[in-house]
């Protein structure tokens, strides 16, 4: 599949006032794309097309909430309408919510589904005609490692994700059909260190966490230049998520029982945090429009897994590398 250079491109970034989405979305306006920004937040919006013009850039802000179809879908209208055109939907809007889940009310399970799966099923039903008018183009979801292998204290985050990934197969196998020049890709970082989880909604009593290690956001904003490319079906971000769904793959028992010992202990700090702390599971928190969290301490500072995938070359030349000097040690040995 043949797409657009990125300096080519009109991108759209949905979940862009923080983190991973604020990272990635600095990173298409500095290799030139024209981009439009979205979120809840405004004034994390501001700060960003303000950071992003003055670098001498080009971005436009259009806040929505995901799980309001009109006002996603009006932020695809609001990149033709100023740009033109639509060549790329970058959807990384997502909330959370830890607790066991006999402390989860309905409606707390009903909003995280609203955002993280439904927000990516109107992202692309925005998307997808202004792409096809275009002819060709890229839908990026990004979703988790947790699309493939739930963990505890997540259950609705887990459903979500792994309704993405479901949702994805689906559409992607159809544009295929259709004959649509269209990737869809299915970036599924690791632990990512970044405000997310100061953000979430909290019943554990401590500040929530994931399983470590983390990575830095700028690792999965390169994940996503590269998709926005070479559209690949699939992305997993960091090494530490390969090797969960490596073991999850050869023996979901034996994961089942890593998730008993780690999954309860490894996802909060001993930090209290009582429930009433402002979260953004039904609203936006105004004023953090950070991109690193501070779990510096249990945090890598980069991917050579993930960063392997996004150099296929090197990648390749390094297999073969590999092969033939085991082949020679064999032969050294006979």
């Amino acid at each position: 599949m043949r797409l657009k250079p990125i300096e080519q491109q009109v991108i759209v970034v949905v979940g862009a006032s923080s983190g991973i989405g604020r990272e990635a979305a600095l990173r298409f306006a500095r290799r030139g794309a024209k981009v439009v920004v979205s979120a809840r937040g405004e004034s994390g919006l501001r700060s960003l097309v303000d950071e992003i013009r003055g670098e001498g850039g080009e971005a436009v802000a259009v806040v929505a909430d995901v799980a309001e179809f009109d006002q996603v879908k009006a932020v695809a209208y609001r990149a033709a309408e100023e740009y033109g055109r639509l060549d790329t939907w970058a959807h990384l809007a997502s909330v959370s919510l830890f607790a066991p889940f006999d402390k989860i009310d309905p409606e707390e399970f009903k909003r995280v589904v609203e955002v993280d799966l439904m927000g990516q099923v109107y992202g692309a039903m925005a998307a997808l005609p202004h792409l096809k008018r275009e002819g060709r183009g890229a839908l990026i979801h990004v979703s988790s490692v947790l699309a493939k292998r739930s963990v505890p204290l997540q259950s609705a985050y887990c459903s979500s994700k792994h309704g993405v990934e479901g949702f994805l197969e689906s559409l992607r196998v159809e544009l295929k059909h259709e004959g649509w020049p269209i990737g869809v890709t299915n970036v599924m970082p690791a632990s990512i260190n970044t405000p997310f989880f100061d953000k979430s909604r909290t019943k554990l009593g401590y500040r929530p966490m994931s399983l470590p290690p983390f990575y830095p956001p700028e690792v999965v904003a390169d994940a996503l230049l590269y998709a926005a490319e070479r559209a690949p079906r699939d992305l997993v971000v960091g090494g530490a998520g390969k090797a969960l769904l490596l073991t999850q793959r050869l023996s979901p028992r034996l994961m089942d029982a890593f998730m008993l010992y780690a999954g309860f202990r490894w996802q909060q700090t001993d930090e209290p945090k009582p429930e009433e702390a402002p979260d953004y599971l039904f609203g936006p928190v105004e004023g953090d429009d950070r991109i690193e969290g501070d779990l510096d301490k249990w945090s890598f500072s980069r991917s050579l897994s993930t960063w392997l995938d996004t150099h296929p070359a090197v990648k390749r030349g390094a297999v073969v590398g590999a092969a033939l000097v085991a082949l020679a040690t064999l032969r050294a040995k006979r």
